[in-house]
This record gives structure tokens, sequence and C-alpha cells, in this order.
């Protein structure tokens, strides 16, 4: 795909969606960082439906540490690998308490120095809480780079350093919640909405779903 290819598709995505974010609920960095942890192979719904119950309680680090492992996961056992959460979670709050002032540290190596973070969670908080141009890969993403043809890799790191190079630089604090969304509701995995596609004219997908 040529850059002037991949310029149209953002300019429409952006045109579609000016400002895109997370559907996670949050209020503070710390409680994205809890969301994005707790999200793992589980839809943001339902971990909005969970934190909603003890973020406004226990929605700091220190109130976190209080409420324990076990209380944690009482909360949270709607939500797929609970249990491995919940200890990371509150591993994650005695860190942030010891280490960092309680505060969500703002690097991505400090980030994934933190228990149950990795490069993805990290590369969330980094754009969504501090505004940072990063791109963070989850399985809609990787999807869609593939099949559009936007930034084609054959793993989750090599997807994320072609868009880096590839997005244009004004539109690369969003892209990756465009991205996503596209991937999440139109571009879905077994059969894309091709006819309700904004960008299907540019895409390089050559198994396009038909109008029915």
């Amino acid at each position: 795909m040529n850059a002037a290819k991949r310029r149209a598709i953002f300019e429409r995505l952006k045109a579609a969606n000016p400002h895109p974010t997370t559907e996670l609920e949050y209020n503070t960095p710390f409680q994205l960082l809890i969301a994005v942890l707790l999200s793992a192979q589980a839809t943001d719904k339902s971990v909005n439906i969970a934190t909603r119950k003890f973020f406004p309680r226990y929605g700091t680090p220190k109130a976190m540490v209080e409420l324990g492992e076990e209380g944690l996961s009482e909360y949270i056992k709607t939500i797929g690998l609970y249990r491995t959460k919940a200890k990371n979670a509150i591993a994650t709050c005695r860190l942030l308490l010891e280490q960092h002032g309680g505060e969500v540290p703002q690097t991505r190596e400090a980030l994934e120095a933190l228990p149950g973070v990795g490069r993805k969670t990290a590369n969330v908080v980094l754009n969504t809480a501090f505004g940072q141009p990063t791109m963070a890969v989850d399985t809609h993403i990787f999807r869609v780079s593939n099949r559009t043809g936007i930034a084609p890799g054959k793993n989750v790191l090599e997807v994320e350093n072609k868009l880096v190079k590839f997005v244009p630089a004004e539109y690369m604090q969003d892209a990756h919640h465009w991205l996503i969304l596209l991937g999440r509701y139109i571009c879905v995995a077994r059969k894309p909405k091709c006819p309700q596609c904004g960008i299907a004219d540019l895409c390089e997908y050559k198994h396009k779903t038909p109008l029915q």
C-alpha cells in the first residue's frame, strides 16, 4: 500500500470519528492501567461491569492493596483468568507504591516491569493516559493491518513497527483507537462487513464481502 492511500484511509477514519478513545471506563491513569490489565482475553464491556463495582471505593493503589487479592477476586470473577489477574493487579499496586510513589510511570520500560503488564498494555496506557504516539497492537489491529494492507506483518511486533513507520504523524495519536474500532465492529474476523466500511474502496483485501 502506498503512502497516499494510507493517508486517505486515516483522513476518512478521522472524519468519521474525530475524537476516538478507549471503551474502557476509567478516571485516572492508574484505573486505566488496571482496566487494561484486566481486559486481556476479555471484552471491554465485561471489564467495565466489574470495575464499576470497585473503582469508586478501591480506585487507588493503596486502597486496592488494602482490598487484597481475595477481595479483588470477588469483584472480577466474571472475567476470564481472574485469579491470575487479581494476583498481578495487587502486585502491581504494591510496586507502584514502593517504587513510583503511587503514580503510574510514563515509560514503556517501567510499565513493562510491572506484573501482568506486557508491551500492548504499556502502549495503551502511554497512548491513552499520557498522550504518547504509541501503537498497541491487539488481535483487531493485527487483523486489520494485514487484511487491508496498511501494515502487513507476520507477528504483533512487526505490525507495530510498520504502523509506527507508516502512519502519518498527525494521525498517530488516534490511529490505535480507529483501527481497534474498525476491527471490532466492521472488519470482523469471520465475515468482514465490507459494504458498511468507509474505507472499502481503499482497502487491498482481495476477498471482500459482497453486497447482499
